[in-house]
């Protein structure tokens, strides 16, 4: 297997990387929408050819958001914002370079959006990883990665909120919107653990032989110890080994992710910016995920 360097950019790569990320968000939004009354209010919408995806008590921007916009869906720009504001959410449209021109950009600004955050989207192929890294880190030899069991949502959804700030109240919802996940058609959730302590979660979602890192969290008394990393690692190991032909992970642009999956042999593949629409008043806010 060559090296991420191979992957040159082009038109149809960047339009793979995107179509990955609009899978794992749609294959994971019909999935809590299957819950019995559908308790997080889930809606997706095909507008063109994006596909906008809501949540009723979810009102964060990954959850109320706009994938695979180009120039053709400019007739569609007026129809979404109505469809988020009958529904009291800020709408976030993700525009992925080269998918759109300036024209398009002009009207979003005509609309009152603006550009209100970049996230980054990197890519590898898969590679064949040794189950150790080499080094003399003691802390990588502690270190023990394993899939979670259908029974150890809780212990996912604990990870899940501790590592990214969310107050403990939020561990049952996000258990129950995750549960529907485990044992679905491409989803791995995995554990990390440090001297027999869950410390670490990550997910890998896969497609059409396309692997997302979806998903990555660490408590806060266990980072710097390459847990992170270690996961990145293993996903990438875990996608060449079920033949997987690209791997795409998404983060904040230069965070700490983005340096792990740098560190990890990925290389940028595009930075997007999401645009919002001003002078809106969303929902009130509640916790899940």
């Amino acid at each position: 297997m060559s090296t991420s360097r191979s992957l040159l950019p082009s038109p149809a790569l960047i339009e793979s990387v995107e179509q990955s990320e609009i899978d794992y968000m749609t294959d994971r939004m019909r999935a809590i929408q299957s819950r019995p009354g559908n308790p997080e209010g889930i809606e997706l919408q095909t507008f063109g050819g994006a596909t906008a995806f809501t949540s009723g008590t979810m009102p964060w921007p990954a959850f109320n958001t706009v994938k695979g916009l180009t120039d053709t869906d400019i007739g569609q720009l007026e129809p979404i914002l109505e469809f988020f504001r009958a529904r009291g959410r800020k709408v976030q449209l993700e525009i992925v370079p080269s998918r759109v021109g300036p024209d398009f950009l002009g009207r979003m600004a005509e609309l009152g959006l603006y550009a209100s955050g970049i996230h980054a989207s990197l890519i590898a192929q898969p590679r064949e990883i040794p189950d150790r890294w080499s080094g003399s880190d003691a802390n990588l030899d502690r270190i023990v990665i394993r899939e979670l069991h259908a029974g150890e949502m809780e212990t996912y959804a604990m990870l899940h909120c501790r590592g990214t700030g969310l107050p403990d109240h939020g561990i049952l919802p996000v258990q129950q919107n995750n549960e529907v996940l485990h044992g679905r058609e491409g989803w791995t959730f995995l554990v990390a653990e440090s001297d027999g302590t869950p410390a670490a979660t990550a997910v890998l979602f896969e497609r059409d032989r396309r692997a997302s890192l979806t998903f990555a969290a660490t408590l806060p008394e266990f980072r710097g110890r390459g847990l992170h990393r270690r996961l990145i690692e293993r996903r990438i190991g875990e996608a060449f080994l079920r033949n997987n032909e690209l791997v795409v992970g998404q983060c904040a642009f230069l965070s700490q992710s983005h340096r792990n999956m740098e560190h990890a042999g990925m290389r940028l593949g595009y930075v997007r910016t999401a645009w919002t629409e001003a002078n809106t008043h969303p929902a009130k806010e509640s916790v899940r995920s």
